[in-house]
């Protein structure tokens, strides 16, 4: 991505304020790179401490697919949500659809997870992004997701 397109970095403080999630379930890091395009990289520390590891799997943790899915999500949300300048509080930014997900290889603890996601379509306060998940430039799960932002 060209550097003269990023526009900033969103902080974990700032991305706190931009999406309603919390501890367990905010499921990125920080969003490392922001294009003049709405495209985006976030990403995700994975540790042995995540509260899902304990079942998914005890004896082989196993980061689930469907969280991966989730953390594209959250990472469009972020960008959705910081264009709808919604001051202090987290606008309501929903979870509209998942299409063409595919889980490519797994991941597990001590991996890092970039979410690689570009807006392909935007109609008022929804918004359609592609996206790809890579643990050290090799793709881990990939799908399209739907976003929407409703007003209060």
């Amino acid at each position: 991505m060209n550097s003269e397109n990023k526009s900033n970095i969103i902080e974990p403080a700032e991305l706190l304020k931009l999406l309603p999630h919390r501890y367990p379930f905010l499921l990125v890091d920080r969003i490392i790179e922001v294009n003049a395009d709405d495209s985006c990289i976030g990403i995700k520390n994975v540790t042995f401490n995540e509260p899902f590891f304990p079942g998914h799997f005890p004896n082989r943790p196993v980061m689930p697919g469907v969280l991966m899915i989730e953390a594209m999500a959250q990472t469009a949300g972020a960008i959705c949500s910081k264009h709808a300048g919604h001051g202090g509080n987290p606008p309501n930014v929903f979870f509209l659809t998942v299409d063409k997900a595919k889980f490519r290889k797994p991941v597990f603890p001590g991996d890092t997870i970039e979410y690689h996601m570009k807006k392909i379509q935007q109609r008022k306060t929804m918004w359609w992004f592609k996206g790809e998940a890579k643990v050290r430039g090799t793709t881990v799960c990939e799908a399209e997701v739907g976003a929407m932002i409703l007003e209060d």
